[in-house]
């Protein structure tokens, strides 16, 4: 590591995202470029650099920063470089000589404490003083607040943050209660704030302590789906998070209470804590969908005679359609125009979409506005193929307006209780996808009077945020369900369908390779399945199902192993997407990135602007938020501004800054869970043995039914049997059902 002291002669590019800055340092009369994260940095800053030279392919000599701290400036040549480098707007270089010319040493002393006689110097107002000493206040507050912070080991990027979202009352908050920051700042959590707080000196004990790790706690398992804890498990948990027994923590659970940050139930003789948000989305939901289950009710004491011209409309339409409903799809239909509520579910081909299609004519011939929605891009591309009529993402119905709350957590859409949806009917899909977050969202939307008709496989995995929807709305018995059973002639003969139902009935599927869209390849060595897998993906699927490369996807229930996602990405980049000088890579913690990768957005980014741009790269098209699971190739990767640019569906491209890449991941193999919601031409599963809570029966169907034209498992039989065998799945803590009941009563 090398030391260089200096001043900033002046910044070359610099990322208003991240901080990431390309500046030139006067140092000892020579110009040197560095390259690092700076923040609250201007030209003609005195600043001392740490790190070590570099040699750029492209620019040359440069000095990669590590860290940095501001020196003072003391003598009037620094001081009158830096007021003439325009960080103070207003004074140029002629007004900095002359001001330095008045107050010589003293001059930062008289702008912050004596601001008025800055009037003294010709060109300047007493207005203008006053905005010279705003506005040095607001950089010396930064420069300090960067100072105080560094000093525990903040990064510069953190320290702008904190200053932005405290100001001066940062010092308070530090020294007092920075588990706060937790709570305040998006980016940091509980663990972060700790290894700060222990920094300041902060006792293990402290009682800040143990409530911002008791409410880590609750967040960590919403995390894993939950919407409460029963207490008993939350204190355990939250002793392994502090290193504390449970008798110290349970008593700050009443503080957090009377905060308002948590809600203690009793369920069945036990106690049981939620986060207030949480609780509170439930109990929304439960409240907004009584008003929209009543609001037709009226309509439920159909005389016998009426619910038969009901029925022979229906028939009359299924004649218009050529079409045959089944009993249980006629009854949905009838369901649909009874209720202001309804629940359509069943497995892959057993009717869902005819029947989607049935309802939507019905109401079309009836004059009635109707729209459709899913919970990603890729859904509401399968439901708009399937119907015909258009479908939106359920956050683009919304309107999503990118804008957060005050801590940054927190999205918000234009369309809610002031702005509902201007429809008659909304039709949902893929509800098992949908989490009490965006469920929340989605009925603040619809009005009283508005048919919510909401359709899903149930037996499909649960959705990657907390919550399971479907199967509470299902269990509570309070709304109109029909459940599908019978597979239709057509899906019959697909291999896929019929191992699908007999997956999920517990039944063993034939793996004799006699079918044409189902395969099983038994190998018990990793190198060997290895080598398959790249076979398949490059020569043998994409002519069998005429697709390209990418389209085929692997699908894996685990992260971590020889058969994880993070491996088989590895061994996949390097086939599908070998080097290549012309391809540029930046490697990113484990991660090595190249241009032309396929990759994944792995969280909910509603700030993220994407552009669709014409063949002249003209911007069209702008939006904002992508999302957890959508996935999209890399089209450059660019050095010099630190950023990687990725193309997703519809041609939506995306500019990620380097510090922002924790939100990418390549996508050559996927987990299943993130796999809900899309269908791909072929998958190929490789199972040859894994954790017991994640092989299971749900697993395999949800993988299974991801598939349009083939399924290719690579692996164990004995694998294969145990997980249709075991109906072990992990048990999620909601009860949005409770709620319903509750309120239903």
């Amino acid at each position: 590591m090398e030391t260089l002291k200096g001043y900033v002669q002046h910044i070359i590019y610099r990322n208003g995202d991240n901080g990431y800055t390309v500046l030139e340092l006067a140092c000892e009369g020579e110009e040197i470029t560095c390259v690092g994260m700076f923040n609250g940095i201007d030209e003609g800053e005195s600043i001392e650099l740490t790190g070590d030279y570099t040699e750029h392919s492209l620019y040359g000599r440069q000095f990669k920063v590590q860290s940095f701290s501001f020196l003072t400036m003391e003598d009037v040549v620094s001081i009158q470089r830096y007021l003439s480098s325009g960080a103070i707007k207003g004074i140029g270089e002629a007004l900095a000589a002359r001001i330095v010319k008045k107050f010589g040493k003293d001059t930062f002393r008289v702008i912050e404490e004596e601001p008025e006689r800055l009037a003294e110097v010709k060109g300047i107002s007493e207005r203008i003083a006053r905005e010279i000493a705003v506005q040095a206040q607001e950089k010396r507050g930064m420069r300090d607040a960067m100072i105080f912070l560094q000093k525990y080991g903040i990064s510069d990027t953190l320290s702008v943050k904190i200053y932005k979202t405290y100001g001066d009352r940062l010092y308070r908050v530090m020294q007092e209660n920075p588990y706060l920051l937790a709570e305040d700042i998006t980016g940091v959590g509980f663990k972060t704030a700790d290894e700060i707080a222990g920094r300041l000196g902060i006792h293990a004990d402290s009682d800040y302590r143990i409530r911002s790790g008791i409410l880590y706690a609750l967040l960590q398992a919403s995390g894993e789906g939950n919407m409460y804890l029963p207490e008993e498990l939350l204190l355990e948990q939250a002793s392994e998070v502090l290193g504390l027994s449970a008798g110290q923590i349970s008593p700050q659970l009443a503080n957090l209470m009377m905060e308002k940050k948590i809600v203690i139930k009793e369920k069945k003789d036990s106690r049981i804590v939620y986060s207030m948000s949480y609780y509170y989305a439930e109990l929304n939901c439960a409240r907004m969908l009584h008003d929209l289950n009543v609001s037709l009710k009226e309509s439920q004491g159909l005389l016998a005679s009426e619910e038969a011209a009901l029925l022979q409309k229906i028939r009359l339409l299924e004649a218009g359609l050529e079409i045959e409903l089944d009993d249980l799809q006629r009854t949905a239909v009838l369901e649909s125009i009874k209720n202001g509520l309804m629940i359509l579910s069943g497995g892959p081909g057993t009717g869902k979409t005819t029947t989607i299609n049935t309802i939507i004519h019905y109401f079309e011939k009836e004059g009635m506005e109707i729209l459709l929605a899913a919970p990603t891009g890729r859904a509401a591309k399968r439901m708009t193929e399937a119907t015909g009529y258009e479908a939106r993402t359920i956050h683009r119905l919304l309107e999503l307006n990118g804008l957060a709350d005050d801590a940054g957590k927190k999205v918000s859409f234009e369309r809610n209780e002031e702005n509902p949806l201007e429809t008659d009917v909304l039709i949902i899909d893929e509800m098992s996808m949908v989490d009490i977050h965006l469920f929340q969202s989605l009925l603040r939307a619809v009005a009283v009077g508005t048919r919510l008709i909401m359709v899903g496989d149930v037996n499909q995995l649960p959705s990657v945020g907390p919550g399971q929807v479907l199967k509470d709305l299902i269990d509570c018995g309070k709304f109109p369900t029909v459940i599908l059973q019978k597979i239709f002639r057509q899906a019959g003969e697909s291999d896929i369908v019929v191992n699908a139902h007999r997956i999920h009935s517990g039944e063993q599927i034939r793996m004799d390779n006699k079918s044409k869209d189902f395969f099983f390849l038994e190998r018990d060595n990793v190198n060997v399945i290895y080598k398959h897998l790249v076979q398949l993906i490059t020569e043998k699927l994409p002519r069998y199902v005429n697709a390209g490369t990418y389209e085929i996807q692997v699908l894996t229930p685990m992260r971590k192993g020889n058969l994880g996602v993070e491996t088989l990405n590895r061994i996949l980049q390097r086939y599908m997407n070998p080097p290549d000088s012309t391809k540029k890579e930046y490697s990113h913690g484990d991660t090595l990135l190249r241009e032309g990768d396929k990759v994944m957005q792995i969280k909910n980014n509603y700030q993220l602007e994407w552009e669709i741009m014409s063949r002249f790269q003209i911007p069209v098209e702008k939006g904002l938020g992508i999302f957890n699971g959508d996935m999209g190739v890399i089209l450059r990767i660019d050095e010099f501004s630190q950023t990687v640019i990725v193309e997703y569906d519809e041609k939506k491209q995306v500019t990620y800054p380097f510090a922002g890449l924790d939100e990418l991941e390549l996508a050559y193999a996927i987990t299943i869970h993130k796999s809900q919601g899309s269908e791909y031409p072929a998958v190929i599963m490789p199972l040859l043995g894994g954790p017991r809570m994640l092989m299971n029966r749900n697993l395999l169907y949800t993988g299974v039914t991801r598939a349009r034209n083939c399924v290719t498992i690579l692996g164990s039989r004995e694998t294969v049997a145990s997980m249709i065998m075991n109906e072990h799945e992990q048990k999620r803590f909601s009860s949005l059902a409770d709620r319903i009941s509750e309120i239903e009563r």
